[in-house]
């Protein structure tokens, strides 16, 4: 992919390209999100998705959710926080949307040699009272061997500082995986690896207007505030691995009946 600034990639852990996905796409992922949670019955579950206390982990529903479509609420219990984490496979909007050409050669243009399409999921942050998300490392969730994780996070409305736009660490990509979540026996515990302190560097925010692919290493710090806002702030979330490395069997995403597809495969 032509006009990538992998130097600035690398020194920073992030890119935000803006203009990358068409209007058309944004419209349609939005679409069909609403249609999702229009056939949503709201009494079959209603586990909340919290980053800081895990309470989710327990629940059958989250832990089967790598291969399917689940819907996950806010910490009110109403409002819903995300729908994860299979989009890109089961459904084909989302399909058509992630396994574009353009997208394929972004992955390529990273570096990832046999990339493969792990986890999607489409993030409400809601007015007014969307979750903020904490300082954390996709790969502490994601881990392979060597790290090869890359989380493509697409502002599928404007996203500012106003409406809980993505921050990060520059820079702090270059430092220790701190943590992993995943099994130990048939628990999901979270498991401290390296006690390092984020870097005392700047937070630095990733304002992406509608349409921008924001690239994130996958031992990059980010976050995002709540969303303070009368706007909302929805996204679409893509991670990748490289099918070269060894995906960790202790992870806690797990995919039965459900082979990991690249670019290039056809679908069912």
């Amino acid at each position: 992919m032509s006009g990538l600034d992998l130097a600035r990639y690398e020194r920073d852990g992030f890119l935000v390209l803006e203009g990358f996905l068409p209007a058309g796409d944004c419209d349609a992922l939005q679409v069909r999100a609403a249609e999702l949670v229009a056939d949503f019955d709201a009494g079959a579950a209603r586990t909340v998705f919290s980053t800081h206390d895990q309470s989710h982990a327990g629940d059958r529903y989250f832990r089967e959710s790598g291969g399917a479509i689940r819907f996950f609420f806010e910490q009110d219990g109403h409002a819903l926080n995300k729908i994860g984490h299979a989009l890109h496979d089961l459904d084909p909007v989302f399909d058509r949307v992630s396994r574009q050409p353009r997208m394929a050669a972004l992955a390529h243009a990273l570096g990832l040699a046999a990339p493969l399409l792990l986890q999607s999921m489409y993030l409400f942050k809601q007015p007014l009272f969307g979750g903020e998300v904490g300082w954390h490392q996709d790969a502490t969730y994601l881990r392979t061997q060597p790290s090869t994780v890359v989380g493509l996070w697409i502002a599928l409305d404007d996203a500012d500082r106003g409406n809980g736009c993505l921050m990060a660490l520059p820079g702090g990509h270059r430092g220790p995986l701190r943590s992993w979540f995943g099994y130990q026996g048939d628990a999901l515990v979270t498991r401290t690896l390296d006690e390092t302190p984020w870097p005392y560097i700047e937070p630095v925010a990733l304002e992406a207007p509608r349409g921008s692919l924001v690239v994130l290493h996958g031992l990059l710090p980010h976050a995002s505030a709540a969303n303070c806002s009368a706007r909302p702030r929805h996204a679409y979330s893509l991670h990748l691995i490289d099918g070269t490395a060894t995906y960790a069997a202790d992870n806690w995403l797990r995919r039965p009946g459900l082979p990991l597809r690249g670019f290039d495969d056809s679908q069912g």
